[in-house]
């Protein structure tokens, strides 16, 4: 049977940095922001429900969203921002779900769904366990700014509208702090596969 692994973490965390370590592994790895881009594309079901909820302000040029300007009006406004995920978080799982449907148990004995709102969507119910990858804020907001060339305030918006990480902690089956390098990450997410193959949750014991 397939076991769902569920990794989420904060914005720049190194979610990315751990999916090409699994997929290296031949562990298939659904990307939520991937589906979450996707939902949002013209002729989508969730392109017609926000458009219809934040009007036509939010379209360029070509009708499809501009997705800067969508987040502009979010990442400022709390109650924006839970408006947008009661309409595409069910959007998502049920496209998770479908993805996961298409992979073969006797192939894929275990599969990663990255998922940055994993417990603020509960889609922790979705997974066998589930993994935080874990930074200081500092050094998150760092990694965010380099990467998004976003000002320190629009990176600490983007950070704060999140759920706290010492809540996250307490919702985690498995926390692996990602203060080094890529390959000290690498590292302990070799170690990780042991355990869970130790614990017989990946069906390799």
């Amino acid at each position: 049977m397939t076991k769902i692994l569920g990794i989420t973490g904060g914005i720049a965390s190194g979610k990315s940095t751990a999916d090409v370590f699994f997929r290296e592994k031949q562990i298939p790895v659904i990307d939520c922001d991937q589906i979450a881009h996707d939902i949002l594309n013209k002729g989508e079901k969730g392109y017609e429900l926000v458009l219809k909820r934040f009007g036509m302000n939010i379209l360029k040029s070509d009708r499809s969203i501009n997705r800067s300007e969508l987040g502009q009006i979010v990442f400022n406004d709390k109650k924006q921002l839970e408006t947008l995920n009661r309409i595409t978080h069910p959007l998502i799982f049920q496209e998770i779900q479908a993805k996961i449907a298409l992979n073969n148990p006797s192939k894929n004995s275990l599969v990663v769904v990255d998922a940055p709102v994993l417990f603020e969507a509960n889609g922790q119910k979705y997974c066998d366990f589930t993994l935080l990858i874990a930074i200081p804020e500092s050094l998150q907001m760092k990694r965010l700014m380099l990467r998004d060339r976003l000002s320190k305030g629009a990176a600490l918006k983007r950070i704060r509208s999140q759920m706290p990480l010492s809540q996250k902690e307490k919702l985690a089956d498995f926390v692996i702090n990602n203060t080094g390098t890529k390959q000290d990450l690498k590292s302990k997410l070799e170690q990780l596969l042991l355990e869970i193959k130790g614990e017989d949750l990946y069906g390799m014991s």
